[in-house]
């Protein structure tokens, strides 16, 4: 943690002829670490339903979403999306649910970044 004092030189005397200082703290707001969200391929879920995936919980455009799924089709994985840890654990239910739900095996998964 990083404080940065601010010296003010007070305006009255504390008596003894010397003049008082005062500082201030101020602590610096560390930002929350983020968390990528990735897709995982598999030979069984249809190209069709990832991009539907893509543009439901993550509200890509269908072109994004196609070269997303694109990438997940020839590369094995994609990042789909960087988030705090509590939307990035939401999305990961949200998709293995809707995925299970359709019986696809796709697996959504999450990463600190």
């Amino acid at each position: 943690m990083t404080f940065h004092p601010t010296t003010m030189m007070a305006d009255k005397s504390d008596g003894d002829g010397d003049a008082g200082v005062i500082l201030e703290t101020r602590k610096k707001t560390q930002r929350p670490p983020l968390y990528k969200v990735m897709l995982l391929n598999d030979d069984y879920t249809p190209m069709e339903f990832v991009v539907h995936v893509l543009e439901r919980f993550f509200g890509l455009s269908h072109a994004q979403a196609f070269e997303i799924m694109l990438t997940v089709h020839k590369k094995g994985l994609a990042v789909v999306g960087v988030f705090s840890f509590e939307i990035a654990e939401t999305k990961v239910g949200q998709v293995m649910d809707f995925a299970r739900r359709h019986q696809h095996p796709l697996q959504c998964t999450m990463e600190k970044e």
